[in-house]
């Protein structure tokens, strides 16, 4: 790692975006490690430059002068450090190019397929479709949707081990009939990994063999009870840097210079969250907004307490060019309810034109910054609507079936998403990092994810998460140190009954215990937000008393003692019910939003 085979001193990592190149340096001072500087360049994967090592060396670049040493010599980084100069360790993500895109297959829709399907989003892929044998389409129809779709892999599952195969092997003569070409170059074969039944893969391999880059790894679900769906994770993201990648202008240059293995940028966010799930023991959910798609991460605790990770892709909500789809999708009426002033219907589908015409835009005034912050909530909320969708207990377990029986069977699973466990929720993504106040961010995630019981938040500062996610697979110490001091900041924690009331009865009695400050004690009524002080490093012992008809983690009426942690907002007690309602009334509503929005601080008055 270094002239003293110790410890890394500094570590380099760069994350390659389809528009912008992110460079972070990371230097061992004393016992902890520290984000130094960072720089940014223009991603150059397209015509004049088409090399993807132009706009690393150019972030680079800006890293250098920002640090005040010498990291390249002669456009090469240099390594290990020597003195001041060079770096010991250089690590990168990559989403240029459009990112991942796959297709996935298997047998029954909501079984293997949607095991299948939750493998290839954990592993950083955007899911063009699922093909499943009881999806209804046609043979024709399944052989177009794939020659007409070009993903860069397929994903085939289905069958557990030892029972039928029939059912997996049509589907992989429908795949060898539709003969998919891939999306970047033509000298490669496109990957296709099968991870079904094992009894089937001689069949697979007879019929797939000729046509296709076949790699075969453990079945991921080889018993109905079980996923089991790192091997297949791992093997996706391997032939992503192989094939894939391979295919993107330089990258094979960008290969050769990384000490460990390029990660598509959203399985390297889905790395970090499950990192710090781990160490701190925590139900964590993470959100990443950005311009075409919102990816919502969450690790949360299933009947046997185990930790399952979930990541899904919502790849038509977007705050810069899938906004008009947000607007369809949440419905005109659901983002007026977020907006505090009256305006016509007409107004507001114009200004979605118009940032949908110039995506990079940014509000210029603060009832654009409302409007596109009122648009967020609904993106927000419709992304983890979907994304409760797939996080959930395995489905067509503990039920003695046959084929037929499971093939109609279309009983859902038991979301994993369960809001009152969750310990905390971290957002990131232009909107929610950069907004002009945190209070801001705060409201916006409170409103959006409905937080129940006790739930700390927080922002990515500069979106650094892809490379600390790289960084946890090589020094997880690292990535944890910087993750916690330079990458967060904390928000505050939201305490939230559930329940619904009226307005102006008791909701909620809090007593606040604040080291060096006087006791805060007080009844809140139902249909508040309150803002209490709780800065930075602050910690709070909380003793929560609902009226009956409230519960905040314990039972309906049942006393709750906890602790709050601080924030750069602070501690904000929310008694507005949940599920939230926001009076359809217009008049109501913009007194009520007014109100809360006062409450937190939230615009300038």
């Amino acid at each position: 790692m270094n002239e003293s085979g110790g410890e890394p001193r500094s570590i380099l990592a760069t994350d390659c975006g389809s528009t912008t190149t992110k460079a972070i340096l990371i230097e061992k001072r004393g016992d902890e490690y520290q984000l130094i500087v960072r720089g940014e360049a223009p991603t150059t994967v397209e015509a004049p430059v088409e090399d993807v090592t132009a706009g690393v060396i150019n972030a680079i670049t800006e890293v250098e002068e920002l640090a005040g040493r010498k990291l390249l010599d002669n456009g090469v980084i240099i390594k290990p450090q020597n003195g001041d100069a060079g770096v010991d360790i250089y690590i990168s993500t990559s989403s240029a190019g459009g990112g991942l895109q796959m297709m996935v297959a298997g047998v029954v829709r909501n079984m293997t397929a949607e095991s299948a399907e939750r493998a290839a989003l954990g592993a950083g892929a955007i899911v063009m479709d699922v093909i499943a044998s009881n999806d209804k389409r046609l043979p024709h129809e399944k052989i177009e949707r794939i020659r007409q779709l070009r993903p860069d892999m397929f994903l085939l599952s289905g069958g557990i081990d030892g029972g039928t195969t029939s059912h997996v092997v049509e589907l992989a003569e429908i795949i060898a009939a539709a003969r998919p070409q891939p999306r970047l170059g033509i000298a490669y074969e496109l990957p296709l990994i099968y991870a079904g039944n094992k009894d089937a893969r001689e069949l697979i391999s007879e019929r797939l063999d000729d046509v296709m880059a076949l790699q075969i790894v453990d079945n991921l679900r080889p018993v109905l009870e079980r996923e089991d769906l790192m091997p297949t994770r791992h093997k996706i993201q391997q032939q992503f840097l192989e094939h894939v990648m391979a295919q993107a202008p330089g990258y094979k240059k960008l290969i050769d210079w990384t000490d460990a293995p390029i990660m598509p940028t959203p399985g390297a966010v889905g790395e970090i969250i499950q990192t710090v799930a781990s160490q701190q023991d925590i139900q964590v959910v993470g959100v990443d907004i950005g311009g075409a798609t919102t990816d919502v991460f969450s690790v949360f605790k299933n009947r046997d307490a185990e930790a399952i990770f979930n990541r899904t892709v919502s790849a038509n909500l977007g705050m810069s060019y899938s906004v008009s789809n947000v607007l369809a999708e949440a419905g005109i009426n659901n983002v007026l309810r977020w907006v505090p002033f009256d305006i016509e219907v007409g107004d507001l589908r114009n200004r979605v034109k118009n940032k949908m015409i110039r995506p990079t835009t940014i509000p210029q005034t603060l009832q654009e910054l409302v409007l596109e912050q009122a648009i967020a909530r609904e993106a927000l909320r419709l992304a983890f609507e979907q994304h409760k969708q797939l996080a959930v207990e395995l489905r067509g377990v503990q039920q003695q079936r046959t084929i037929s029986e499971a093939f109609e069977q279309a009983a859902s699973g038991q979301t994993l998403v369960n809001m009152l466990s969750l310990d905390m929720l971290v957002g990131s993504g232009g909107v929610l990092s950069h907004a002009p106040r945190r209070q801001q961010s705060m409201l916006m995630m409170i409103d959006a994810f409905q937080p129940e019981g006790t739930t700390h938040l927080a922002v990515d500062s500069i979106f650094m998460m892809p490379q600390l996610g790289v960084l946890a697979q090589v020094n997880t110490e690292a990535a944890t140190h910087v993750f916690e001091r330079d990458c967060l900041i904390h928000l505050g924690t939201c305490i939230a009954p559930i329940g619904m009331g009226k307005e102006g009865e008791t909701c909620l009695s809090i007593e606040l215990n604040i080291p060096d400050k006087p006791v805060v004690s007080e009844d809140i009524p139902y249909g508040e937000l309150r803002l209490y002080s709780l800065t930075i490093g602050e910690q709070a012992s909380v003793r929560l008393q609902p009226s009956r008809k409230f519960d905040v983690g314990a039972g309906r009426g049942t006393l709750v003692e906890t602790t709050a942690m601080g924030g750069v907002v602070g501690l904000v007690v929310d008694t507005r019910g949940r599920p939230l309602e926001i009076p359809t009334d217009s008049t109501r509503r913009v007194t009520q939003l007014t109100k809360w929005q006062e409450a937190l601080e939230t615009y300038p008055t």
